[in-house]
């Protein structure tokens, strides 16, 4: 039975006996390694895993190994508004992740989303929603404040009079609601905690609210959000369309010059590798083929797919902080470089396996969007 799918069986197994027995559930839990522990919440559906993670002997040391899009899944399941036990133990770059992965629609700041993940953090604590703060970048932080307060520099004249609901620390700079009846207790909350701990970061927010220009700290929030992304695997949108490069009938056909399409190099996944269905008796070609694979050639190939469902993942313009945009684009991205691997065999009278050998699979996935191109055109073609 493959690793993945013993550990998924297992991390259910665990559970049901959780449900009669709690501390028979734990013991099993405290008799594994901190890796093991981490592979049976990855393998379980996302909206199991807080049972999990609850019956974990020491869960503040697994919920920070948590591959950083996992974690955000993870929160997502429980709901934000109850996820603060979960972000409390979360690491930097993992709070960093889930702004990068769920604050933003496409290339725009999801205000909504941002201001939830925020209050995530109030409810996980002081120190978290302070270390969180810390983690994302300046810009995104104002960003956050400027969305929810207006502030200004008390000016050096007598008789000025801060305007009505305004509040202040420190006596210099006031702050107040932006809009007439929200609630700026996180923000409030926040504000005093980088006032105690961080009072640069405060003084740099509160200076930067009553001048800076909210477009230009956007498009630098965006920019260093790419930056990560692609640290992480997820390419720009420009970059990603590349494998929908229409190609002609004739240039479908041709085979790289040399094989070495399986000579890929590894990163640090921001997912749990999935449990993509590479078997003899797999629905689509491409995981046929990987099943005839040697060790290290399969795992080259996995490498590769993932890349590729990023790439379609991005492409598709799917939101990256959902947990079911991954299945969506493993799909997409199997169904296609099928297709373009089934033309090549055929055309070339080859098997499947020596082609996936020669041929990388963004390639085989780009001859199979041509040709379902071609179909579209031939079905929405007048007569």
């Amino acid at each position: 039975m493959p690793l993945q799918q013993a550990s998924a069986r297992e991390a259910q197994r665990i559970l049901e006996l959780a449900r009669h027995d709690s501390a028979a559930a734990q013991e099993i839990l405290r008799s594994l390694t901190l890796e093991e522990q981490v592979g049976l919440v990855c393998e379980l559906p996302v909206a199991a895993r807080a049972r999990l993670l609850g019956l974990l002997p020491v869960p503040e040391q697994v919920i920070p190994a948590l591959p950083e899009s996992e974690l955000c899944f993870t929160a997502k399941a429980v709901g934000l508004a109850d996820a603060g036990w979960i972000l409390e133990h979360a690491s930097n770059d993992q709070l960093q992740a889930c702004f990068d992965l769920d604050a933003w629609s496409d290339h725009a700041l999801d205000p909504t989303a941002l201001g939830e993940w925020f209050d995530a953090l109030d409810d996980a604590g002081e120190e978290t929603l302070v270390r969180g703060a810390r983690a994302i970048d300046t810009e995104l932080l104002y960003i956050f404040l400027r969305d929810r307060i207006a502030a200004e520099l008390r000016p050096n004249e007598d008789g000025w009079e801060p305007e009505a609901g305004s509040q202040t620390l420190e006596g210099q700079f006031y702050y107040r609601a932006l809009k007439e009846g929200d609630d700026v207790a996180t923000v409030s909350r926040l504000l005093r905690g980088l006032f105690e701990q961080d009072y640069w970061l405060y003084f740099r927010m509160l200076q930067a609210l009553t001048w800076e220009d909210p477009v230009e700290n956007e498009e630098f929030a965006l920019r260093w959000r790419n930056g990560r992304l692609e640290d992480l695997g997820f390419p720009p949108w420009e970059e990603a369309m590349r494998i929908y490069g229409f190609l002609r009938a004739d240039q479908r056909l041709a085979l790289p010059a040399q094989s070495g399409a399986l000579a890929v190099e590894g990163w640090q996944l921001p997912v749990w590798m999935p449990r993509l269905p590479v078997a003899i008796d797999a629905e689509h070609l491409v995981f046929r083929a990987a099943a005839a694979l040697d060790d290290e050639e399969r795992r080259a190939f996995l490498i590769a797919f993932i890349a590729l469902s990023n790439q379609v993942a991005v492409a598709e313009r799917m939101p990256l902080g959902d947990a079911e945009s991954t299945p969506k684009a493993i799909e997409k991205a199997a169904a296609l470089s099928s297709r373009g691997l089934e033309l090549l065999a055929r055309h070339h009278g080859s098997d499947s396996v020596s082609m996936l050998r020669r041929v990388p699979i963004s390639r085989l996935f780009r001859i199979g969007a041509s040709l379902e191109r071609d179909e579209s055109r031939s079905t929405s073609s007048p007569e």
